[in-house]
């Protein structure tokens, strides 16, 4: 049944189907994605889930083998000119030129872009300071940190404002200043159009996103909000050593613990609701019961475990 005209012209971003395979292996198989509002949508998975195959063909980079992307209702497979003009990318790798300084690849990619040519000097200095990188326009790209030649690529991905912004892993490889620094750029993107990213890191969806989609093996295994998401998250475990080892009812019993698990050696895994309740009240108990607590240590979410409890939650 062909898909109607109206509903594709209502979608900023929408992908029917879609399917890739490298030789014998498919990386992705029938996605299906659609986006009508401004926002931040998350692409989580781990590396080799299929995000960035998913954002190369949205890009028009990779040739899918089925499927279709459409872009304000164009397809990128029948008009991919027209299609482009809509959207800007960033791939992991910031497509910047060392040997042009900052303002003349800009220049540049404003040209790559078919943009009116009486513009693009105005566009250049208005994204620059957009990004703030104006204070570098005479200045080599590859004289510049890593940070700054990712801030030169949301750039060249921004220039022409479209409608759509894709970023692949946008802030990999950048220290913890730099990472807070996307972020909040990525957010005053976001007011203006719509920013879809992908990443493999928990937190960074956790940070950013209005909205996720969990890939694994080419399969979209979660599609909701950050909200809903939350649900899913299994809690997280505190390991915890204690010489005088209490027995695992007399763990389970104290306040905000959810499971305790023997390990061995002195060593318990405790699930909780509240962090901070649970050590508290252990440090308490440690203290009043002769416990002889020498360790205790956070144990953060893995997406591996969130993928398997999704995948149970589909199976039943």
């Amino acid at each position: 049944m062909p898909i109607s005209k109206f509903i594709m012209e209502n979608s900023i971003v929408k992908l029917v189907d879609l399917s890739h395979r490298y030789s014998v292996q498919w990386a992705i198989k029938d996605i299906n994605l659609d986006i009508k509002k401004n926002g931040i949508y998350g692409l989580l998975g781990a590396n080799g889930a299929g995000k960035s195959t998913i954002m190369n063909i949205m890009c028009g980079v990779l040739r899918q083998t089925g499927g279709d992307v459409f872009i304000r209702g164009i397809s990128m497979l029948n008009c991919p000119i027209e299609a482009k003009r809509f959207l800007g990318f960033l791939p992991q790798k910031p497509p910047v030129l060392n040997e042009l300084t900052v303002g003349e690849f800009l220049n540049y990619a404003a040209n790559l872009r078919l943009m009116d040519s009486k513009n693009i000097p105005d566009a250049v200095t208005e994204v620059m300071e957009r990004v703030g990188i104006g204070h570098f326009r005479n200045r080599l790209i590859g004289n510049l940190s890593g940070g700054y030649q990712q801030r030169v690529g949301i750039a060249q991905a921004i220039i022409h404002k479209p409608d759509l912004v894709v970023l692949d892993e946008p802030t990999n490889g950048l220290d913890p200043n730099q990472i807070l620094e996307v972020r909040n750029l990525i957010r005053e993107i976001a007011e203006e159009r719509t920013v879809i990213l992908s990443t493999h890191i928990l937190q960074e969806v956790q940070a950013l996103c209005d909205h996720i989609w969990m890939i694994n093996h080419g399969d979209v295994v979660f599609s909701g909000s950050i909200r809903d998401f939350d649900n899913y998250i299994i809690p997280e475990s505190l390991l915890i050593t204690m010489i005088g080892a209490p027995s695992i009812e007399e763990l389970k019993s104290i306040p905000g613990v959810i499971e305790a698990t023997e390990l061995g050696s002195y060593r318990y895994k405790v699930k909780f609701e509240s962090a901070q309740e649970a050590t508290e009240r252990i440090v308490e108990m440690s203290v009043a019961k002769g416990w002889r607590l020498t360790e205790i240590i956070q144990e953060k979410n893995s997406l591996e475990a969130i993928f398997t409890e999704l995948s149970n939650k589909s199976n039943l």
